[in-house]
């Protein structure tokens, strides 16, 4: 009972100190080496945070990743990229594993973090920050947004009004001044999504 107690107050603290936070430059997050990396280096950069995992039906979305880094990345974008392992366990290994099979089989070129959680009791509290700035707006239209939804709501009748992180490869995109102004699932074109970052550019 004392851990769960435990844990329930760590839970809302994280949360509490996310939202409580005044920028997205106030975070410090761990890299693929473990050290402590402050998102301050990142300012005057727009940037794409991801979470995702190596064996989701997503995980080609690298490819698109890396390629819309390649085109904007002189143009001011950083993509961060950060492994989770809470949807369907897609995200097996460690850090060190998933980094040779994204850099050997998409040949991923940007920063690339130590595994976290998006999610519950013990989130990242960059990721709790994210959600407090863009909460879950629908998976759209399609044939994926569609089965998302209707596997979304087996497990969760309500999921839809929560803020939560839903699947693999939800994106987040922080402008030049550090505002988080956009969400996208998943299922969202990629070319969509590289059209919105192309216009936060300078």
């Amino acid at each position: 009972m004392r851990t769960k107690l435990f844990a329930a107050a760590f839970a809302a603290l994280t949360m509490a100190t996310a939202i409580n936070a005044q920028s997205i430059y106030d975070f410090k997050v761990k890299d693929m080496d473990g050290k402590e990396v402050s998102l301050s280096e990142y300012k005057g950069k727009v940037l794409l945070i991801v979470n995702t995992a190596t064996k989701c039906g997503f995980t080609p979305q690298y490819e698109e990743l890396q390629a819309i880094y390649d085109k904007y990345k002189d143009k001011g974008l950083v993509i961060l990229d950060f492994p989770c392992n809470q949807f369907g366990e897609q995200a097996p290994g460690d850090i060190a594993s998933i980094h040779e099979f994204c850099t050997s089989k998409y040949n991923t070129t940007f920063p690339q973090f130590d595994k976290v959680e998006v999610n519950g009791e013990g989130q990242s509290p960059l990721f709790a920050y994210l959600k407090s700035k863009q909460g879950f707006k629908g998976f759209g239209n399609g044939q994926q947004a569609k089965f998302m939804d209707e596997m979304l709501k087996k497990q969760d009748p309500d999921y839809a009004s929560k803020p939560d992180i839903k699947w693999n490869f939800t994106k987040f995109l922080v402008d030049s001044k550090g505002d988080v102004v956009a969400r996208f699932e998943p299922t969202v074109s990629m070319n969509f999504v590289s059209t919105v970052v192309s216009s936060k550019l300078y």
